[in-house]
Parts: C-alpha cells; sequence; structure tokens
C-alpha cells in the first residue's frame, strides 16, 4: 500500500485520502505497530504525524464478543519477535493513558481496563485494544451487537473515547447468493418484478403485492421442489443417503461451536426420534435435519458434536420403523460451494445461537434471500432481518438476552430438568439407545 502510494504522490501525508485499511477482527492488530514503524523508521515522519496518518487510515470491525476471540499476545513473546513493534505499542499506550488522564480519568481501575498491556499475571498485549485506539472508526456487526459492544467489550474504551463505535450491519452479495446460487428462483423473480432487481435488492418488497398469486405460488414451489431433489442427488453422492425431497429440509449450516448450539439442535433430533419411534401412526412432518460446518482443529468438544451427529444419523437413518419421516445428514467439507447448493433447497434456517453471543451472522440473510423461513433467537442480524420482513417468517427461539453466566447456567438447568421429552432424550442417550459405545 505504502509503495503503490509512494509511486504516486511524493509523500504519505495524504495516504488516508486514498487508502483504507479495514481491520477485520484481532488478527490484524499489530497492522497498527506495523504502520507506525513505516512511517517513522521509514519515512522520517514524527511521531504525531504518523499517529495522525495511522489513525485515519485504520479502522476495526468487531465480530465477536466472545474473551477468548479478542487475542491478547504474551509480552516475552512479542518482545523476542517484534522487539521494535513492541517498543511502540509502549509508547502509544503511554499516551493513550496519558490523554485519559487529561480528560479527568484517574481511578486506578479504570485505567487498567483500558490500558493496551494486561498486567494481572502474565503481562500480554490486548489486540482488539490496541486495533481499538488505533483505528478512527470501530464497527460492529449489527445493531444490537453494537450495542453490546459499548456495554460490555468496550464499555471503557468507549467512555475514554465516545463516538468511535458505530454500527454496519453485515450484508451479503445478491450476485452470488441470488444469482448465482438460485437461477431457478432468479429467473421467478425478474419475471415477476422486473429486471431492475438484479441491481437493486429493494424491489423484492414488489412481491409483497404476489402474497396470494396462486400462480406465482406454484412456480416459486416448483422452483424449490427442483433445488431440493438436486441436493438430494448431492446428498445420494456423498452420504448414500436417500432423501425424499417433499419432506421439509431443516437446515443449520455455519461453524461448529458451543454458542451456536449445534448439540441442542440434535438433542431436538433425538427427542424427535423417539417421538415418532412411539407413536409412528401420528401425522408426522416428513423431515431432513441437516448439519454442516468445520469445527477448528483443537476445538474437541466441536468434533465431538460433529461425532454424535453422525452417530444420531447413522441410527436414525437405518431404523426401519422410521423410514422416510426423519432422516438426518451430516455433510462433510463444508464450505462456499457446497452452501450454494444447500442453501436455494432449505425450508427452515436454524439460527438457534446463544442469546447475545451471536454478532450477526450472514447464513442468516442468505437462507432467507432463498426463501427459507428462520427459527432463531432474537440476537444479532436475526432481529433486523425480522424487522424488515416481518415476524411471520421468523418464529423466536429462546430468550431475548439472559443477563450474567450465573442466570443462564440455573435458567437452563430447569428447562433441562422440567422437560419429559428432554428427560426422555438424557436417558437413552446415556444409556447408550441412541450414542454408540465407543463414543460413551
Amino acid at each position: 500500500i505504502v509503495r503503490r502510494h509512494l509511486q504516486q504522490f511524493k509523500n504519505l501525508d495524504a495516504l488516508p485520502e486514498h487508502a483504507a485499511i479495514q481491520l477485520n477482527d484481532t488478527h490484524p492488530a499489530i497492522a497498527v505497530a506495523e504502520l507506525m514503524r513505516i512511517l517513522i523508521d521509514e519515512q522520517d515522519y514524527t511521531w504525531a504525524d504518523a499517529w495522525r496518518i495511522t489513525n485515519a487510515t485504520l479502522s476495526y470491525t468487531n465480530h465477536t464478543l466472545l474473551p477468548e476471540a479478542l487475542e491478547s499476545w504474551p509480552v516475552t513473546l512479542l518482545s523476542r519477535l517484534l522487539p521494535r513493534h513492541m517498543q511502540i505499542i509502549y509508547l502509544i499506550n503511554k499516551l493513550h493513558l496519558d490523554e485519559a488522564t487529561a480528560k479527568g480519568v484517574f481511578d486506578p481501575g479504570m485505567l487498567a481496563s483500558i490500558s493496551l498491556i494486561h498486567e494481572d499475571g502474565e503481562r500480554r498485549v490486548r489486540m482488539g485494544h490496541l486495533a481499538f485506539v488505533g483505528s478512527h472508526k470501530i464497527n460492529g456487526v449489527s445493531a444490537l451487537h453494537t450495542d453490546l459492544m459499548r456495554k460490555t467489550v468496550f464499555r471503557d474504551l468507549d467512555r475514554a473515547a465516545p463516538g468511535r463505535i458505530v454500527n454496519m450491519t453485515n450484508g451479503i452479495s445478491f450476485r452470488r447468493w441470488l444469482i448465482e446460487s438460485n437461477p431457478g428462483l432468479t429467473k421467478l423473480l425478474t419475471r415477476t418484478v422486473g429486471e431492475r432487481l438484479l441491481d437493486d435488492p429493494g424491489e423484492l418488497r414488489q412481491l409483497e403485492r404476489h402474497v396470494g398469486d396462486a400462480s406465482f405460488i406454484e412456480h416459486y414451489a416448483a422452483v424449490k421442489l427442483a433445488n431440493k431433489q438436486t441436493l438430494g442427488r448431492r446428498i445420494q453422492e456423498m452420504l448414500g443417503l436417500t432423501i425424499d425431497p417433499a419432506a421439509m429440509f431443516d437446515v443449520q449450516i455455519k461453524r461448529i461451536h458451543e454458542y451456536k448450539r449445534q448439540l441442542l439442535n440434535i438433542l431436538e433430533t433425538v427427542a424427535l426420534y423417539l417421538a415418532i419411534k412411539a407413536d409412528p401412526t401420528e401425522p408426522w412432518t416428513p423431515r431432513v435435519k441437516m448439519f454442516a460446518g468445520k469445527a477448528a482443529p483443537s476445538y474437541e468438544r466441536a468434533k465431538l458434536t460433529i461425532k454424535l451427529a453422525n452417530d444420531v444419523a447413522r441410527i436414525v437413518n437405518s431404523d426401519p420403523d422410521i423410514g422416510s419421516l426423519l432422516k438426518v445428514a451430516f455433510l462433510p467439507n463444508y464450505g462456499v460451494s457446497l452452501a450454494q447448493e444447500i442453501i436455494p433447497a432449505a425450508d427452515l434456517s436454524e439460527q438457534i445461537s446463544t442469546a447475545g453471543m451471536e454478532a450477526s451472522g450472514t447464513g442468516n440473510m442468505k437462507l432467507a434471500l432463498s426463501g427459507a423461513l428462520t427459527i432463531g433467537t432474537l440476537d444479532g442480524a436475526n432481529i433486523e432481518i425480522r424487522d424488515a420482513v416481518g415476524v411471520k417468517v421468523l418464529a423466536r427461539h429462546g430468550e431475548v438476552r439472559i443477563e450474567g453466566d450465573s442466570d443462564r447456567i440455573e435458567q437452563a438447568r430447569r428447562i433441562f430438568e422440567g422437560l419429559r421429552s428432554i428427560y426422555r432424550v438424557r436417558k437413552a442417550m446415556t444409556r447408550g439407545k441412541v450414542l454408540t459405545d465407543d463414543w460413551l
């Protein structure tokens, strides 16, 4: 960036006018110190001018409120590998704390909270704090997430530097997730509301006039069925599993994580399996439970969740008493290409992350765009989807937000112990009727 700029201009004074560097979460936060190093050591800028250029060039997007995702790097490691960067970070921190003191912040607890260096135990550089202090704007990725940022992880920094935090709700590419992924639906939509839809997604609102149009509904159902048949053939190729395209495709596709609650969805799958097995003559809606997503290499519980989903799938799919009433599929090697096959075929979008922990989500938008109904917590961009399209297409799941981990755990325990269906699931699983012995 610097080299290209200097090929056109004699210095870096106007860098912020020609380059914008967005720190996408805390992973690239060292860029704050690196740009300062380039400006001071290689371009002979004063500290004040270098800081002005750096701060005006950098912005920071926070994607999560989870403390473990807000990286912190050991001071000893950084000092050994990048001694000049550590020196610059120390000076940034000193001037940052001096500025806070000059504004009337004298409380030692407050100063410790906004410091770039965590001093309790092993000394570590708070990379989220470094990104915050080094950027002129910090954005969350949904309205609720941004509000929670101000109240939680960056509460004290927001008090020390008010006005820097803004909201910028995540978005998706209509070109990929409608036009490329779902050509059948795209053709129907453009035939119904016009070609302008391809350039202006707001034209989708014209569909409201066709809510009761039997011809449109019939054609939409035909497009959805064709997409489901295509995905059914793909699942047959991948897993050797035959599914009924007329069944409800109940989809949860996202990174495997405890807060995203794939485990809860698996427990619901087991509960449904036991209920169908107990009374197969009930008028059950045939359903295909689909899971896909990757687990971090060292995330043991996430990998066990994948193992559990496959164990449950093996038992459900081979039970002749269940037949086509319930099928379970965990689709491996999840990525964009596979998502483009799953999303157009989905009937139900599972967005059930623990309330208060999902920053935004984009899978929820992609699935909604292809016509899937959403069941989800009122969290992240689910709230904005609900506000945009109405409560009829988003079924609320669980609490809006429970304050405090102890309250959350206690409420979960009461629900877990009080529901008969959950008791049956727990009993079946602990007695090995659902899980294989090698997992238990």
